[in-house]
This record gives structure tokens, sequence and C-alpha cells, in this order.
């Protein structure tokens, strides 16, 4: 298991929201933290201490007019830790390269991959064609629906119809280097990690796995590495000191690494 910092920007600051209220319309969501430091403080940071692959996600949809300010910062995280970070947030072939020789390591992606409930593999071959599988992170953020992880597009509001499972990872894992996955349901609220979840990506592991989601305890880590095999990579949010949660940033990296 490794630690996995994040940098969450909405609306041109770094933030922490609850993942399952962020709505498009008028650009809101549920602020647990709003930081007075920008990306690139935090980009500096994790680089002093050495802490790789960790995400940058970019919360505004392309058409919102926030969008720019959260790009800037993005962008100002990258070159503040060249190879570093990964990016992700809007991300298309068009605009792809663009992140990669801003400085980030890899691209996530995952609503250009998902139409219509579904996985377009057509679009998938072009995304591996533009910036080449080694650089390419899958996000399969989920919600449970009827008791099943189905995967979730536009930043965590849209249902697909494509349920997370070991043969989901099975076939996607041949187009990427990672996954990160996000469960949306328990996102932002500090209040415990979706364990059947964990189980799953720890039963798999053949790539590198990233789990972001209720974390809020030293006793969450514990689980996280015994039900993923201490093979599932975590992200640590709202519950982190940076973020105005109890739990030491440096604390955390010596629990973790």
């Amino acid at each position: 298991m490794e630690f996995r910092p994040c940098i969450d920007i909405h609306n041109g600051s770094v933030k922490q929201i609850v993942g399952g209220s962020l709505k498009d319309e008028a650009d809101s969501a549920l602020e647990n933290f709003v930081s007075e430091q920008d990306a690139a403080f935090y980009a500096r940071l994790y680089r002093a201490h050495g802490i790789r692959n960790g995400h940058v996600i970019l919360l505004n949809a392309a058409d919102s007019p926030y969008y720019e300010k959260t790009k800037a910062q993005a962008m100002a995280a990258l070159a503040a830790y060249p190879g570093g970070l990964q990016a992700g947030g809007g991300i298309t072939p068009e605009n792809a390269a663009e992140y990669l020789r801003a400085g980030a390591s890899h691209v996530i992606v995952t609503s250009y991959v998902f139409r219509d409930g579904r996985v377009q593999y057509d679009r998938l071959r072009e995304l591996v064609r533009a910036v080449g599988r080694e650089n390419l992170v899958l996000d399969l953020s989920v919600r449970k629906k009827e008791g099943r992880y189905l995967i979730v597009t536009d930043r965590w509001q849209k249902y697909t119809e494509t349920e997370l499972t070991a043969r989901t990872l099975d076939e996607l894992s041949a187009y990427c280097d990672e996954f990160l996955v996000h469960a949306v349901d328990v996102e932002g609220k500090a209040n415990g990690i979706e364990e059947e979840l964990a189980a799953l990506l720890g039963s798999w592991g053949r790539i590198p796995v990233t789990y972001a989601g209720g974390v809020h305890s030293f006793e969450d880590l514990r689980l996280l590495k015994e039900l993923g095999r201490d093979r599932v990579h975590v992200t640590v949010g709202s519950a982190l000191d940076l973020f105005g949660g109890p739990m030491k940033f440096e604390d955390v990296l010596a629990a973790v690494n």
C-alpha cells in the first residue's frame, strides 16, 4: 500500500467536497474544506516528501465560468511537481497531450470512455493511441445501486450500466497503466471505507489501483490494508489535517508507506 495524495480543484480553489453532492448546475457542491493555499502549494509539499502518483482533479465542466481558473490551478500544480502528479477532469484525446506537456505523469479519464452507459472501446483505443497505455489512468469511480457497484461519469453525476467486477477490471486493464476508484457514496464524508469494494479491489491486483473515499481514521487505513491485501493504494482527503481533518499528514505517511 502507498499513500497517493490528492488536489481537488473546484471553482478555482483547492477543496474537499462531499462527492455525491457535486452538481454542474450553478457549479455547486457541499464543501468540507476550502483551502487558503493554491494547488501549487500542495504540489510542492508532496514533492518535498517524495510522494508520487497523486491526482489533480478538475471538478468543473469545460463550459463552466470557473473552468479556466480551475485549469490554471491544475497547470500550476503540474509545473510545481513535474512527473509527480496525474491530471484528470474533462480529458480527451485532443487535450491530453497538453497536460502531459505541462508535467502530468498520466492523464485520468472516465467520461470520454463511457457513452450511453457503456464502455466505448473505439474511444478508449483512440485515447491509447493519443497518449500511450503507459500514460493512461482509468477512473472507475462507483456508486452502489440495487446491490451493484456501477461506474459513474460526468463528475460522478451519471450512472453507467457497467458494473465494477473482476471481469471489468480484467478487460480494461489492457488499455491503461493504473485504475483510480472513488467510492462516491462515502467520498468526502469521512465516515468509513466501502469494505466490500476494498475487498474486491484487493482480490484482483493485476495493475496498480488507488482507492479513495471515506477514510477517517488509522483503523480505516489498517482495514483497507487488510482487505486490499496490501496492494491497494489509498487517498485520504477530508480527514487529513492538510484539509482540516484530524489525521496528521506525517502520521499517515508513516502508517502507510
